[in-house]
């Protein structure tokens, strides 16, 4: 049972509403976040949560209602002012500068001066270990960023937060590239600010997390405000059906329509990276779901790099309708139907001050010119039909991309390679920042495409839903598939006390002991 909470607040934000063109992304919303409390906001894609966050940090500006901070009203909040009013923000894609060092970081546009006006570099250093002292963690202040794990990263733009007195913290899905330890040490941070009396509101896609760390939850869907309630009150059940507003399966609950033929359409053989090694070795057959599983830095990614011609090919030879093949760029790749959906979507998979529609036509300009003219027509036509089979939330395909929530963003990218008809599609963390509706779409589309006779690889650190889409998941240590375990021999020898996700999440500890052991002994 979490400690009661009995502080003032620190935010309260009363009827708020917001539009962008006809859409209202806010309606009439009323919230309050108070001091010494971690406050979950929730909702699918588009539901307000980001636009929620903007206007804290004045980015955007209300088109209606008041916002006050310590009781005071406040009009016309910049990024500025709200910096000012102690409101710091943790973004999911990170705005530290790599070259810098970590203390370079914290105090960036903020570096204490000489007496000379040169900036204090000892004192720089000094004041950033006091700031990771008080938080509890050991971070060397004089590092380079770049040498950093994602985790200390971002512990680093927290501190560089609580270095401009930031007593209102906003996490915007903070957890998203972290390692289950990083997760812990984040959350034991978290759980020291609040005990600190600090206000921090927590935007998360991942369910379990949100029962792990917060104390109160603020359920939004299509711009309203449904329920604010402790984290007691709320099952899993329940919350689900809050935020999408009906009843919905859970993924570990989600049947895939076994269709896997015989053929094998693909055959990759001590397949290796030119720059990162790795030896790689496994079949996919014709309307197969194969699912990657391993560890944060296995090399699970790179498999997907190395089938698209991203990386250089080191050794090995990938045999396609059993032919080989060579895969010296994206292009290759292309000519022979395989398509990648890429771990990052914004850096990798979209062009985001584009229109929807040139996003989708880019790769698939093919079908719309002719004599080096385009045809518009045929392109707006493709569009909409992805729009409307994905269920896009946008007013019209000539929007940017970058209004988009990250949702509706990644079906973007998944739908302009469905224009192109791939034969292998490759999936990598397509489910990240996605909310629990959406997953519940990707995972439809990707096994009607199996049963289309489309085959996939499925590459993901959501153990659930690997075993919800693939009928054999492959397993991945220091650039090596250690084991392949089809589905059907998960389900047939689960124990009544062990989960599926359980049984697979012991199968990939037990694959990295036994390689640290065999290191050992060699």
């Amino acid at each position: 049972m979490r400690k009661e909470t009995d502080s003032k607040a620190a935010v309260e934000m009363n009827n708020i509403s917001k539009s962008f063109g006809g859409i209202n992304a806010l309606d009439n919303v009323d919230i309050s976040f108070r001091y010494g409390e971690i406050h979950a906001l929730l909702g699918e894609n588009g539901a307000g949560k980001s636009t929620i966050l903007k206007i804290l940090r004045g980015i955007y500006t209300p088109n209606a209602g008041k916002i006050l901070i310590d009781n005071n009203p406040l009009e016309n909040l910049t990024p500025q002012s709200a910096k000012k009013f102690g409101i710091g923000m943790i973004f999911q894609e990170m705005s530290l500068v790599q070259s810098l060092s970590v203390a370079q970081n914290i105090y960036l546009g903020n570096e204490p001066l000489t007496k000379f006006g040169f900036i204090d570099d000892n004192l720089l250093i000094k004041q950033s270990n006091k700031i990771f002292e008080s938080m509890g963690i050991t971070i060397d202040a004089k590092e380079k960023l770049h040498n950093l794990s994602t985790g200390q990263q971002q512990l680093t733009e927290i501190a560089k937060a609580l270095s401009q007195n930031a007593k209102i913290l906003i996490l915007d899905e903070p957890t998203s590239a972290l390692t289950s330890s990083e997760v812990k040490i984040l959350f034991n941070l978290l759980i020291k600010l609040k005990s600190e009396g600090k206000c921090i509101i927590y935007v998360s896609h991942r369910m379990e997390e949100i029962f792990q760390i917060a104390d109160k939850i603020t359920v939004l869907r299509d711009g309203k405000l449904i329920n604010t309630k402790k984290i007691e009150a709320y099952n899993l059940k329940t919350l689900i059906s809050d935020i999408m507003g009906k009843d919905t399966k859970n993924l570990s609950d989600f049947k895939k329509q076994q269709n896997v033929e015989s053929e094998v359409i693909l055959k990759v053989k001590n397949l290796s990276s030119l720059s990162k090694g790795g030896n790689y070795n496994f079949e996919l057959h014709k309307g197969e779901v194969l699912g990657i599983a391993g560890l944060l830095g296995s090399g699970r990614s790179r498999i997907a790099r190395l089938l698209f011609g991203l990386e250089s090919v080191g050794s090995g030879n990938i045999e396609y309708n059993n032919k080989e093949i060579n895969l010296k760029n994206t292009t290759d790749a292309k000519k022979q139907k395989i398509a990648l959906v890429p771990e990052d979507r914004r850096l990798q998979g979209l062009i985001l001050n584009h229109s929807i529609k040139n996003n989708i036509e880019l790769p698939n300009l093919n079908f719309y010119t002719k004599y080096a003219f385009v045809n518009d027509n045929k392109s707006k036509m493709h569009a909409q039909k992805v729009i409307d089979d994905l269920k896009i939330k946008t007013l019209e395909k000539n929007d940017l991309v970058t209004s988009l929530s990250g949702g509706n963003q990644q079906k973007v990218v998944i739908g302009k390679w469905k224009i192109s008809e791939p034969e292998i599609l490759i999936l990598d963390e397509a489910t990240a920042g996605i909310d629990i509706g959406s997953k519940g779409e990707v995972l439809d589309l990707v096994n009607s495409l199996s049963q289309e006779g489309k085959s996939i690889i499925f590459i993901s650190s959501e153990l659930t839903e690997l075993i919800a889409i693939s009928d054999r998941i492959a397993i991945v240590v220091n650039g090596e598939i250690k084991k392949i375990v089809s589905n059907k021999e998960l389900i047939s020898n689960k124990k009544q006390d062990v989960t599926i996700e359980q049984q697979l999440q012991f199968l990939i500890q037990t694959s990295n002991i036994k390689k640290e052991r065999d290191h050992a002994i060699n």
